[in-house]
């Protein structure tokens, strides 16, 4: 069962009174210089909550990474972490490889592309690990609007992807896994000990491969829950990219059906995915 919850029900003292583990939250970047400042600047006041504000940039041109550095964010270069592994592959590659530097015990994964950012982005995915027994994988769920160039906004016509691609593989294949209402958010929250035990898909699959890692991680869906973070605006991808990103979800899709055997004769390049940081340390 996917448990539900709203982001008013955690305000900022709530979680304060109640917060015994440290907290870091992720910001993978890329060209967002128009969006990452007004982001680091409203997770800053949450201070003492989040102890450390990670910024992983992908070497952005427009200067992202000098923005949110000079609002008080740790900014890391991400070819420069876990460099053995070659070039970076890609946003899930660069969420595996922040685990290196990231220090919270309880680790929180944000987009860095949201307009309006407000600070119940963060404490509303904390909410649920901080106060709710029992969860340890928490996930956004949110309004996105398609808004057109001309100005004109259609209020649930953002996430295409997401509708013509991954909710009708998710309840057509793992049921149990639909009740998510936007499993392609870049929003997410575990313990840091479940983040290190889970393969990272390398592109665009990554939150389609963590939802069915982190179930299989915890035998289940009962330890999962997600929040409402009611309006989410961010920039909408040209139809021709969206389709690049839909393979590598259905890629994602057919390659656990095959492995369970439940797709016969199925011959596909496998999507990379980064081993479990967990297992790094245990060969360091």
């Amino acid at each position: 069962m996917i448990r539900s919850f709203h982001h008013s029900q955690y305000a900022l003292e709530r979680l304060l009174e109640v917060k015994r583990e440290s907290i870091t939250v992720v910001l993978p970047t890329r060209e967002v210089a128009d969006t990452i400042g007004a982001i680091v600047e409203r997770l800053m006041g949450l201070a003492p909550l989040i102890d450390q504000i990670l910024v992983v940039d992908a070497a952005s041109e427009d200067g992202s990474a000098e923005i949110a550095a000079a609002g008080g964010a740790e900014v890391r270069q991400e070819s420069e972490l876990l460099a053995d592994f070659g070039p970076v592959l890609g946003k899930g590659d660069a969420m595996w490889r922040a685990l290196a530097v990231a220090r919270g015990e309880l680790v929180v994964y944000l987009d860095s592309d949201t307009y309006d950012f407000s600070p119940h982005f963060a404490t509303g995915l904390l909410g649920p690990l901080v106060c709710e027994p029992d969860v340890r994988f928490v996930k956004a769920r949110f309004r996105r609007p398609f808004t057109t160039p001309d100005g004109r906004e259609y209020p649930g016509d953002g996430g295409r992807v997401t509708e013509l691609t991954a909710r009708p593989l998710l309840e057509e294949f793992f049921p149990d896994l639909a009740a998510f209402a936007q499993p392609l958010a870049g929003e997410v929250a575990a313990r840091r000990e479940l983040f290190e035990r889970l393969p990272f898909a390398t592109g665009y699959a990554v939150e389609t491969a963590m939802l069915l890692h982190a179930r299989d991680a915890l035998g289940g869906t009962d330890g999962m829950a997600q929040v409402d973070l009611e309006l989410r605006r961010n920039r909408h991808q040209p139809l021709r990219a969206l389709a690049p990103m839909a393979r590598e979800v259905l890629g994602t899709v057919l390659e656990r059906l095959s492995a369970e055997g439940r797709l016969l004769d199925y011959e596909h390049e496998p999507p990379v995915e980064r081993p479990p940081y967990a297992t790094l340390r245990a060969h360091a």
